[in-house]
C-alpha cells in the first residue's frame, strides 16, 4: 500500500507540474479547430510530441488522421490502450477569451482539445516511468468522434490487436472541476439516425379535398411516434426518440406534397434499439396508408452503447480516489449521449470516465455543444493523473 501511495503521489505531482504546458497545448489546439477527418494539424502536434518522448508513432492510421503511439516498458507484460478524440464541431465560437477559435464556424465545443492535451500529458508522465513499466502503453489519438466516426476504422486497421484493456476520458460540464465521474456497466447510449419522408399529393390550398396534405400527415406521425417512448417502453428503461429537423411546403396557398424529417434514436438496451425502428415503421405505415399518403423511412445504425467493464471501473475508481479523494469520486448515471469509444471497449475490457470541468465561479457553466462552452483548465492535470495511474495499476495487476 505504501508503494502504491508513493506512486500515486509521484504521478499526481508530475501531472500538476505539467499544468502550464497542458494549458498551452490545449489553447493552441482550441485556436485552430479541425472537423472530423480533417485533423491534420492536431494529429501532427500529437505525433511530433510523442516522437520527442521516444515513443514509436504511426500516422494516418486506417487511412484517417488517426495517430497511434506505442510506449514499450522495460519488462514484458500486458498492453493497455489510452484514447483521446481530436475533432471539433461546426459551431461559431462566441466566447470572449484570447484563445478563441480563429476559424469561423468551427470550435472545440465538447472538450476534445482538452482530451488531446491530457493524453499528451499522460504520455509524458508514463514515458518518464518506462524503466519501471512491465508491459506497454498504446496512445490512441482518434479523429471524428462527432462524426462520421473514427474509432471503427482504427479498430479495423488493427490498433487493438495485442491490447488487453482500454481507458478513455471525457471532460464533463455536469461535474465541477475536482470531481471524477465513474460508472460500471452501460455508460452511454447507442445512437442511430433516421430520415423520414412523408408523401402526399399537392394542390391548391383552397381545395384541400383534392390533395393529400403531407403536413397534416406529418402532424399525426410526430404525435404518434412519441408514444413509442411514452406508452410502449418501460418507464425505467432509458430511451429517446427526437425529431431534430422538419422541412416541407412551398408557400402559404399550396398543399404540401412532401415533408422530410430527420432525428435520432438512443437507448441503453440493444434489444430496444432494434425494436424502436420496427415500431416506427409500423406506426408511420398505418397513419400514411389510412390518410391516402405514403412514406420512406431510412434508419442508419450508429455508435453502440459504451459498456464499462466492472474490473476496469474498479481500477479507475481507485486511481481517481488517489488523485482527488474518495469524496470527489462520483458514481454517475449513464448519459444518453453517444460515444464511439464503444468500438474500442467492444474489443477488450474498457473504462470511460468523466473529468469534471464545470466552475460556476469562473462562469464556466455552459454544456457541451454550446457556442460558449469552455472548461476549467485545472481539470487537465487531474485527468492526466487519473489516466496515468489507471494505466499503471492495470499493468501491475
Amino acid at each position: 500500500m505504501a508503494d502504491q501511495d508513493a506512486t500515486a503521489e509521484r504521478v499526481a505531482s508530475q501531472a500538476r507540474a505539467l499544468r502550464d504546458e497542458l494549458v498551452a497545448i490545449r489553447r493552441d489546439i482550441h485556436r485552430h479547430p479541425e472537423l472530423g477527418m480533417e485533423e491534420v494539424r492536431t494529429a501532427g502536434i500529437a505525433a511530433d510530441y510523442l516522437e520527442k518522448l521516444g515513443i514509436e508513432v504511426q500516422r494516418a492510421v486506417g487511412g484517417t488522421t488517426a495517430v497511434v503511439g506505442l510506449l514499450r516498458g522495460a519488462r514484458p507484460g500486458k498492453t493497455v490502450a489510452l484514447r483521446a478524440d481530436m475533432d471539433a464541431l461546426p459551431i461559431k465560437d462566441q466566447k470572449d477569451v484570447d484563445y478563441k477559435s480563429t476559424v469561423d464556424g468551427k470550435m472545440h465545443a465538447c472538450g476534445h482539445d482538452g482530451h488531446t492535451a491530457m493524453l499528451m500529458g499522460t504520455a509524458k508522465v508514463l514515458a518518464g516511468l518506462r524503466g519501471e513499466l512491465s508491459g506497454n502503453v498504446k496512445f490512441l489519438f482518434q479523429p471524428a468522434e462527432e462524426g462520421p466516426g473514427g474509432a471503427e476504422p482504427m479498430v479495423k486497421a488493427g490498433v487493438m490487436r495485442g491490447v488487453d484493456g482500454v481507458f478513455g476520458a471525457h471532460l464533463f460540464s455536469d461535474l465541477p472541476v475536482g470531481q471524477i465521474g465513474v460508472r460500471s456497466g452501460p455508460a452511454s447510449a447507442a445512437a442511430s439516425s433516421f430520415q423520414l419522408k412523408i408523401k402526399g399529393h399537392g394542390g391548391h390550398a383552397a381545395h384541400p379535398n383534392q390533395g393529400v396534405d403531407a403536413i397534416a400527415l406529418t402532424g399525426q406521425v410526430i404525435t404518434a411516434l412519441q408514444t413509442i417512448v411514452s406508452r410502449e417502453t418501460d418507464p425505467v428503461e432509458p430511451a429517446v426518440l427526437t425529431i431534430g429537423t422538419i422541412n416541407g411546403g412551398y408557400r402559404r396557398n399550396v398543399i404540401c406534397d412532401e415533408v422530410t424529417m430527420t432525428g435520432t434514436i438512443r437507448t441503453l438496451d440493444p434489444a430496444l434499439h432494434e425494436r424502436v425502428p420496427r415500431r416506427m415503421e409500423a406506426i408511420v405505415k398505418g397513419i400514411t396508408e389510412s390518410m391516402r399518403g405514403g412514406y420512406e423511412l431510412q434508419v442508419r445504425f450508429g455508435y453502440p452503447s459504451v459498456v464499462n467493464a466492472p474490473e476496469m471501473a474498479e481500477i479507475c475508481s481507485g486511481a481517481a480516489t488517489a488523485v482527488v479523494g474518495a469524496g470527489n469520486v462520483i458514481i454517475v448515471p449513464p448519459t444518453m449521449g453517444a460515444e464511439d469509444f464503444s468500438y474500442f471497449a467492444r474489443e477488450v475490457p474498457g473504462m470511460f470516465f468523466r473529468v469534471g470541468g464545470n466552475n460556476a465561479a469562473k462562469g464556466l457553466i455552459y454544456p457541451g455543444h454550446h457556442s460558449k462552452y469552455d472548461f476549467d483548465e485545472d481539470a487537465l492535470p487531474i485527468g492526466v493523473a487519473v489516466m496515468a495511474l489507471s494505466a499503471l495499476e492495470f499493468l501491475a495487476q
